[in-house]
């Protein structure tokens, strides 16, 4: 690893690429000029009809990149994911990542950009974490349209009896604000509405983004639109947005959205980037049809599912590969020495003292989410996403806890290296795959009843001894069983930091039970949210958000984004 690439930052990296017209990236692979809209000169949409003319092509081998629970030190599972793209195409593979549109709020929270890192990024990496191609902005209008439809029925006459106590639907912004979880509407006369209390989501924890996500086509996305749920009458019967007539103008703000976005890596990989549900709150993957696409263009396709294997594996694994019929032929379980380290105690600002006794006590994190892995049935191999920091004995260390193990491993390099720093890691998940040991299966079967699902996510996926339902959470189960929602998959929203629902607990905790609180209807998206611990669904700003690092040099180029 040089100096300089210590030194340069992701944005400087990514602003110095040299980068091909996106017609170049699209002819590579076989996409038709018709089938392209160029945004720009380095962005596109992608036509839906690429899926109609491939539809007889045999798909392309799905390889999810997960991670050990997130900790402040980093994981880097999106610039593995980019860097594992990059290294199938070194050796020869014809791969396309499959990503997340990266949301406002942590860009402008904590994070500060999630496009990859170092030398294995997608680019416009400016673009793609800022506006984009207006996917976000089209779901929040979306969101919020059906929103001003909802209050317009209950000020023109309320025909449908709406209980204005009892509606579910909440206004979205894109942002990280913590003043907009509980406001008051409808305040200044009778000519302003009618008041009543509200709250605003994050746009990612919108049902509709998961609507939006789980679609299989445009016609699909009409339909669950119609089956949201937005609130309940006067006695108590659900009503939906196909009760208000509205699915239509929805489905038209999504039009355009509804079309996958090609980039590329510093390397021209092609990338397909679209949707962004949060994983701590929704399921956590891109759209299946960015996913189905990308499989129908190459013959491997890399794509990640947020934080660790607890939330996102387990909701791509349990909803989303389900729902849309996928075959995912392997996983990587992205681990670093550094937040194995704080998983083994070790506080933040010591983490580049060598201290291969915490990593040892680390481990445990590691092991849980490898053996959530091997129940889904699949074979898997260990990406050690190395920092400079990190000694060679804690490397050794952890390359022989996996091997004694039988555990595939890797070291990957590809934040310095780029697609080169990837190469054994692609080359032991085609190794997996080809062994012929996928038993893929989701862990638990649709028609049992919602109290099992959740439990059995709480005990196998988290550890759990089991699962305490707070009285709301138990009355919702039975009105939604006797709704006949009750062979809906679930989406747990749980922290992401630790194996429980108690962000303070890292490691492998153990003797803990997992409090539902609350559980919410997403009958458009087709699955049923659990709401445990005091999981937010509308994100705060923290002391010193990465915004205050932004800017925009006198070339109109941005600054600080990372």
């Amino acid at each position: 690893m040089t100096v300089e690439t210590i030194i340069k930052s992701d944005i400087e990296i990514a602003q110095e690429a040299s980068i091909q017209p996106i017609v170049e990236i699209a002819k590579n692979l076989d996409i038709e000029m018709e089938e392209l809209e160029p945004y720009g000169h380095y962005k596109a949409k992608l036509s839906l009809n690429i899926l109609d003319r491939l539809k007889t092509k045999q798909d392309g081998k799905v390889i999810l990149v997960t991670a050990i629970n997130p900790t402040p030190a980093g994981e880097g599972k999106s610039t593995v994911t980019v860097g594992l793209g990059q290294a199938f195409n070194q050796i020869g593979k014809k791969a396309i990542v499959a990503l997340r549109e990266p949301s406002l709020g942590p860009t402008m929270g904590i994070k500060g950009g999630a496009a990859g890192g170092g030398y294995s990024q997608v680019i416009p990496m400016e673009d793609i974490n800022l506006h984009f191609t207006g996917d976000l902005h089209a779901i929040t209008t979306a969101n919020n349209a059906l929103a001003a439809l909802i209050d317009n029925h209950i000020q023109q006459g309320n025909e449908l009896q709406i209980d204005t106590r009892k509606i579910v639907w909440k206004r979205c912004v894109d942002l990280n604000d913590r003043a907009l979880r509980k406001v008051v509407i409808g305040l200044g006369g009778p000519l302003q509405g009618v008041p009543r209390e509200d709250g605003f989501d994050i746009t990612v924890a919108s049902e509709i983004m998961a609507v939006f996500c789980l679609a299989s086509d445009i016609e699909d996305l009409k339909v669950r639109l119609s089956r949201i749920v937005v609130a309940y009458d006067v006695t108590n019967k659900p009503v939906t947005v196909k009760d208000l007539g509205v699915e239509g103008a929805l489905t038209l703000l999504l039009k355009d959205a509804i079309k996958p976005n090609l980039v590329q890596t510093l390397e021209h990989t092609p990338a397909i980037i679209h949707g962004g549900p949060f994983a701590n709150i929704a399921h956590g993957c891109n759209s299946v049809i960015a996913t189905k696409m990308a499989a129908k263009l190459g013959d491997y396709v890399i794509t990640e599912s947020g934080f660790g294997a607890d939330l996102g594996a387990e909701k791509f694994l349990n909803i989303k590969a389900r729902l849309a019929d996928i075959q995912p032929e392997a996983v990587v379980i992205v681990a670093t020495i550094r937040a194995l380290k704080m998983h083994g105690g070790v506080a933040k600002d010591q983490l580049k003292a060598e201290n291969v006794e915490a990593l040892a006590q680390g481990m445990e994190n590691l092991q849980k989410h490898i053996e959530t892995v091997q129940a889904f049935g699949l074979p898997f191999v260990v990406a050690i996403n190395r920092f400079v920091t990190d000694s060679e004995q804690e490397i050794a260390y952890l390359q022989e806890w996996c091997e004694t193990r039988g555990y595939d491993v890797a070291l990957t390099e590809v934040w310095g290296k780029g697609g080169k720093g990837g190469a054994e890691l692609a080359e032991k998940v085609i190794q997996a795959i080809e062994a012929g040991e996928n038993k893929y299966a989701p862990l638990y079967n649709l028609d049992l009843p919602l109290a099992d699902k959740i439990r059995t996510i709480a005990q196998k996926v988290y550890g759990a001894d089991d699962v305490e339902f707070m009285p709301q959470a138990r009355k919702q189960m039975v009105q939604f069983e006797a709704e006949g929602w009750g062979n809906l998959p679930i989406c747990m929203a749980k922290t992401q930091y630790s194996l429980s629902d108690d962000a303070t607990k890292l490691g492998r905790p153990t003797g803990f039970k997992i409090t539902v609180r609350e559980l919410k209807p997403s009958i458009g998206a087709g699955f049923i949210v659990a709401l445990t611990g005091s999981v937010l669904t509308m994100p705060g700003l923290p002391k010193k958000p990465a915004a205050l690092n932004m800017d925009v040099n006198e070339e109109g180029k941005a600054v600080g984004l990372f």
